[in-house]
């Protein structure tokens, strides 16, 4: 399995989930199977309760699960029938975690973000991977991961931070990461200004090579 991650920072709105299904697409054209996840670092458990003036529209899963719109934009635009567990939100890994320790799963151990909260989504991702989401009932090849929000609020950065540790799990060679970012024209001076593109990149724990790490631009 081949991991695609793709985050956003400066702005949030730059189109990730536009990313995710053109990507997806373009793999497709290649003959490869992909599947989509798409992470929202709210504490919600879901999408359901929250308000659409607020996140936008909650769209309806097969198996009831009500998630993020972006899901409904990859199902359509990639031919492939999503669950609700490839929607991971903060509220759904904690409950996760926090119900472990409640059945002593954790052995009397002292319950951390790390690694306990990092481990469980790692794992979460690798299960939800191999779940078949076309007709074919075979394992995609290349799951596409979009990491909600922006780099840089305290929110995502456990999510970051439990991929900046996937990639020892999975092999660096089995993992890419492709960053969104805005990088203005100010009219005054006619030209492009990527300081704070600079900074998100600095700040993201996502610790990659540099020849890794590919730059999506938007201006």
């Amino acid at each position: 399995m081949k991991y695609v991650i793709v985050s956003g920072g400066v702005v949030s709105g730059l189109g990730k989930g536009i990313t995710i299904s053109s990507l997806g697409r373009l793999l497709q054209g290649c003959g490869l199977k992909v599947t989509a996840i798409k992470i929202d670092p709210y504490l919600n458990v879901d999408a359901g309760t929250m308000s659409p003036f607020e996140h936008g529209e909650v769209f309806v899963l097969k198996d009831g699960g009500e998630g993020d719109l972006d899901l409904g934009n990859y199902e359509r635009f990639l031919n492939i029938e999503l669950t609700q567990d490839h929607n991971i939100t903060t509220g759904k890994v904690y409950r996760e975690v926090i119900a472990r320790e409640r059945r002593g799963d954790y052995l009397g151990k002292t319950v951390q973000v790390v690694p306990h909260i990092t481990n469980e989504i790692q794992d979460w991702i690798e299960r939800v991977a191999a779940i078949p989401v076309d007709s074919s009932g075979e394992q995609a090849d290349v799951c596409l991961i979009e990491v909600g929000g922006t780099v840089g609020d305290i929110e995502s950065m456990v999510f970051l931070e439990a991929l900046r540790q996937f990639q020892f799990r999975v092999g660096s060679q089995n993992i890419l990461t492709s960053f969104v970012s805005l990088v203005p024209v100010l009219g005054v001076v006619g030209e492009q200004k990527n300081k704070a593109d600079s900074a998100r990149c600095k700040g993201t724990p996502l610790a990659w090579p540099i020849t890794e790490r590919h730059i999506l631009q938007i201006i």
